[in-house]
């Protein structure tokens, strides 16, 4: 199954997380608390990941999901990423078939509700590294789960390219 990738969209992306946009004006602040509310019982985490660069054909066949805290990524370096979720059918699992693939800028960080199935991120052009903050202390804080292999690949390069930021 291929997957279109396509440009970061709020209100397509929302019933997952939603992308984090920096101000506009010099001097503002983009304010995202509301993702890192305490979780009773776990503590705060913020670590760094660096990423090597990822090219297509590019397959998904595992996700995960972090089912007691949303989990925020910030780009630092970033040229552009894959963010790829999907939603959890009626058991709870991941739905591969409705999973959606964006290209995001580095200019963006994402944040994921918790329990929203996601692939792990890749960057394209070079690697690069994201800030990755979360609560973290239960047993099952990271849950992995094989889909089905999902293709994410330009469809056409002229139409990849008009994702470039």
């Amino acid at each position: 199954m291929t997957v279109k990738l396509q440009r970061p969209n709020s209100s397509v992306f929302a019933p997952f997380g939603a992308f984090l946009e920096p101000p506009t004006e010099v001097g503002d602040r983009s304010i995202f608390s509301e993702w890192l509310k305490p979780v009773p019982g776990l503590s705060h985490q913020c670590h760094l990941n660096r990423v090597a660069p990822s090219t297509f054909p590019l397959t998904v066949d595992q996700v995960e999901c972090h089912p007691h805290a949303a989990q925020v990524f910030l780009p630092l370096g970033v040229s552009r990423y894959l963010v790829t979720v999907m939603p959890s059918d009626v058991a709870g699992s991941p739905d591969s078939a409705h999973g959606l693939a964006f290209v995001v800028p580095g200019t963006l960080g994402v944040v994921y509700h918790p329990g929203t199935w996601h692939a792990g991120i890749a960057v394209l052009d070079a690697e690069a590294s994201f800030a990755v903050l979360m609560w973290r202390g239960e047993k099952d804080d990271d849950v992995f789960a094989a889909i089905p292999p999902i293709e994410l690949q330009p469809e056409r390069t002229e139409a990849f390219r008009a994702l470039t930021p």
